[in-house]
């Protein structure tokens, strides 16, 4: 699957904000608006004024948003809740070139909320994979204790971990030790 480099970031950010989520013990990703502007430095994303309370307030809300695409068990459920976020985000496609890349496509308006400008450049992103009939590319690490969001690339689809170096390894070495104590070794 042929993903350029904009669509990309704004996967990145998606699968970001998503695991930013509070879930069980692991507490908020995304407690304060300072770590909102990390956010937004981490991921480089542009054309982003000073935040405040109520950008954390609608990040918020946006990242419930994306959480349900992702918890979505059929393609129509995500298209939905996707048409409702693009279009809640007031999507303007407009033609750029800045901060050294060539020209690429921006969804969100001049001047949209950091709300708007990843449910719109996330939104169109998860868009494009569901179009390319991928959803099932959107997943959940298999890892028992992990369940952090990722977005398989692998050419066969075959990622089953978030991170194959940290969970992967961890199961595949205590799968390991369990069989050699079955073994008596």
């Amino acid at each position: 699957m042929l993903i350029n480099h904009d669509t990309r970031c704004a996967l990145d950010a998606v699968v970001d904000l998503v695991n930013t989520m509070p879930e069980g013990a692991a507490p908020d990703g995304l407690p304060d608006v300072a770590a909102l502007g990390d956010f937004v430095t981490r991921h480089a994303i542009s054309d982003v004024g000073a935040l405040g309370k109520r950008d954390l307030v609608a990040v918020h809300a946006t990242r419930a948003r994306f959480v349900e695409v992702f918890a979505a068990t059929d393609t129509p459920t995500a298209a939905a809740l996707l048409n409702a976020m693009v279009a809640a985000a007031g999507t303007t496609p407009q033609l750029t070139d800045h901060d050294g890349y060539d020209w690429h496509v921006h969804y969100f308006a001049p001047g949209a909320s950091i709300a708007d400008h990843l449910a719109a450049d996330g939104g169109m992103a998860l868009a494009f994979l569901l179009v390319a009939g991928e959803r099932e590319r959107l997943r959940r690490c298999e890892a028992p204790d992990c369940q952090r969001a990722f977005v398989d690339l692998s050419r066969n689809r075959s990622r089953r971990y978030c991170d194959s170096r940290t969970c992967g390894n961890r199961l595949h070495v205590a799968a390991y030790r369990a069989r050699r104590r079955e073994a008596g070794v």
